[in-house]
């Protein structure tokens, strides 16, 4: 499986671009990619995107940077190498929903799966195994990156948003909840909670 990030200059999946993707293969999660784009002419940038992300108008349209077109032929490329293509996201419909929008727009062939393990699904099923209630702030789902983070021992520590960091946070989450165990060595400082090391439930 592949746990999958992308940062982008706004959440239009048609009028916003992809100016960095993130992923690693969960199954060897040493094998990571990271690499930026320039956004296109006529791609929009949302002021939001830019305070997620610590990044000026002049960084994303940086013409010394690679197409978008060419980021995605790159990361298809990798993926290709990977067993299992089914991608695991925070959001599968933001990440795969733009993804599929830049490759159908430059005419490249989609080289994954369409179905997604979502991260905030698993956790708020693990979440309800637990407390027997899903979490929620009003009227919506309250499990969001930062919240699942706290959920399985650790902090959120994040200034900027960069893909492959919340990569492997995720991947991390993931294998914290799923399998009662870490993934990455430097994650290994925060204590797993003693309820999702018990998972003869699942």
């Amino acid at each position: 499986m592949i746990v999958v990030d992308i940062e982008t200059s706004g959440l239009d999946f048609n009028k916003c671009g992809i100016w960095q993707i993130g992923a690693l293969d969960l199954n060897n999660p040493e094998n990571q990619f990271l690499e930026e784009a320039r956004i296109d002419e006529e791609d929009e940038i949302q002021k939001e995107a830019l305070g997620l992300t610590g990044k000026n108008e002049e960084e994303l349209r940086d013409l010394n940077k690679q197409s978008q077109k060419q980021l995605l032929e790159n990361f298809f490329k990798w993926v290709e190498e990977i067993k299992i293509k089914n991608f695991v996201c925070e959001n599968p419909q933001f990440d795969i929903g733009f993804i599929s929008t830049k490759a159908r727009k430059y005419g490249l062939k989609i080289g994954f799966h369409h179905r997604a393990f979502d991260l905030h699904s698993i956790a708020q099923t693990r979440y309800f195994q637990i407390n027997k209630k899903f979490l929620f702030d009003f009227d919506h789902s309250d499990l969001g990156l930062t919240n699942i983070l706290q959920f399985v021992g650790m902090r959120d520590d994040r200034n900027a948003h960069n893909a492959l960091e919340d990569c492997k946070l995720e991947a991390e989450c993931f294998s914290r909840l799923v399998y009662g165990k870490s993934l990455f060595l430097e994650y290994q400082k925060f204590k797993i909670p003693d309820c999702l090391k018990k998972n003869d439930n699942l």
